[in-house]
């Protein structure tokens, strides 16, 4: 769940949740990226966190400038969960092992896709208007981190138009950042009851857990999903990214095929396969891998590291 991109002079500076001032920089790494929506179009004042129980400093976060990038620095090596995160959008959860401890890590990107849309007029007899406005109240609210504030709107939304459940992923979000993790899984819960196949529902439950510690519960809700008719590329992809910190490579490589299935053009699975097999040393499944990621997602950053990693493969 990986990429790289060069800071700008205007990077809107990292905010460092450091509970000591005395952490030399020298023993802690950078990662930098971007967040763009579903168009391609950066998104401003997006929130990235990182998260690693097992580090001294175990949350870290940034957010965005304008031009939809951002850098996070004070990670100390282990695995970290990234969530990008903005008033509007789905969460999108990364994963990295952080190796690289005074050079620069492999960049992340994130491509986030809307969560709420406006209402139709006339939903449950409440305004569209009015809840446009209260809409916009609870965003804004949520991008100055005012998380109780924006979670108790967001409530009041829900009680005039419950229709509307896929507020709840906005909610679990808030609570996610708060870290409040329980009554975020409980946001989920609410929204799976409305609709009980949605993906993103179960995708942020399955991280949320992550988060807390409990991978195994994390593990079993997204092999549910994975089970599912209509289940997402993104719970194949990010059971296979658990499968990977388990070393079930084999099990990976199964989820990362079948998460390239279901959406062809993505080059993000593909590249995970094409490391497979050139971790087990197969170099023909290797160049298969790789360049089937630079024909199907040609400017993606994965294409990037796919085309270096073919001039290794050919050397």
């Amino acid at each position: 769940m990986r990429h790289r991109l060069c800071a700008g002079r205007a990077f809107v500076a990292a905010v460092l949740v450091m509970g000591s001032a005395g952490v030399a920089l020298a023993q802690v790494a950078r990662v930098s990226g971007f967040v763009k929506d579903a168009t391609g179009q950066p998104i401003k004042g997006a929130t990235i966190r990182a998260d690693n129980p097992d580090a001294a400093l175990s949350t870290l976060t940034s957010a965005t400038d304008d031009k939809g990038r951002f850098a996070i620095i004070g990670l100390a090596r282990g695995e970290w969960m990234f969530t990008a995160e903005a008033p509007g959008f789905q969460a999108q959860f990364s994963e990295l092992n952080i190796q690289r401890i005074g050079t620069p890590n492999p960049p992340l990107a994130f491509t986030l896709q809307k969560a709420v849309v406006h209402p139709p007029a006339g939903v449950e007899g409440v305004s569209a208007k009015d809840l446009q406005q209260q809409l916009a109240a609870a965003d804004a609210l949520y991008h100055q981190q005012k998380f109780e504030d924006a979670v108790g709107i967001y409530r009041t939304i829900l009680a005039s138009a419950p229709s509307l459940a896929i507020i709840n992923l906005q909610i679990a979000a808030a609570y996610r950042n708060m870290k409040q993790y329980d009554q975020a899984i409980a946001a989920y819960n609410d929204l799976l009851k409305a609709e009980p196949d949605n993906p993103q529902a179960v995708v942020g439950m399955a991280m949320t857990n992550v988060a807390k510690g409990d991978v195994q519960a994390a593990e079993q809700a997204l092999t549910r999903a994975a089970d599912a008719p209509l289940s997402s590329r993104d719970v194949f992809y990010d059971l296979a990214e658990i499968k990977t910190a388990k070393n079930q490579t084999d099990e990976a490589a199964r989820l990362y095929q079948r998460a390239a299935d279901a959406d062809s053009s993505w080059g993000k699975p593909l590249f995970k396969l094409g490391t497979i097999a050139m971790n087990k040393g197969d170099n023909a499944a290797a160049v298969k891998a790789m360049s089937q990621v630079i024909a199907v997602d040609p400017t993606s950053l994965e294409a990037t590291q796919a085309r270096t990693a073919l001039e290794q493969l050919k050397r």
